[in-house]
């Protein structure tokens, strides 16, 4: 018995097998992860675009909104839009932009559990009132 436990035949199948256990998981952890990346990727974009319309607006109103609904039909996301001020806005006055989505993140159905991302864009009126 002895000589069959101090014998190392068979040992690199299950070296082996335990390598490709664990590669499978990692693999299966990246697939399950990286959407939360492109969902971050999409916020930035998200905040980005609003910033520059109400830039190049000089308000925060009507027109921005149009533009929340075109940008959530376009990307499939509904992600939560607060804005540093609202109304017109000055030439050169600075407003932000802040964007928040909640993404579910985790492996397979156990250890599952959200997470809030969120972006922020920031920006100045290019527009003049008189």
């Amino acid at each position: 018995m002895k000589k069959i436990l101090v014998s190392n035949r068979g040992e690199g199948y299950i070296d082996t097998a335990v390598i490709v256990i664990v590669a499978m998981l990692v693999i299966a952890m990246a697939v399950k992860v990286y959407p939360v990346f492109i969902a971050k990727n999409e916020l930035n974009t998200f905040a980005v675009e609003l910033a520059r319309v109400a830039e190049i607006e000089g308000r925060i109103g009507s027109v921005t909104k149009a533009k929340e609904n075109e940008l959530k039909a376009s990307m499939g996301i509904s992600p939560n839009i607060q804005w540093s001020r609202t109304g017109k806005i000055q030439l050169n006055e600075e407003f932000s932009v802040v964007v928040s989505h909640t993404v579910d993140i985790g492996f397979f159905e156990f250890g599952s559990f959200p997470i809030t991302l969120k972006s922020k864009a920031t920006g100045r009126s290019e527009v003049y009132y008189k």
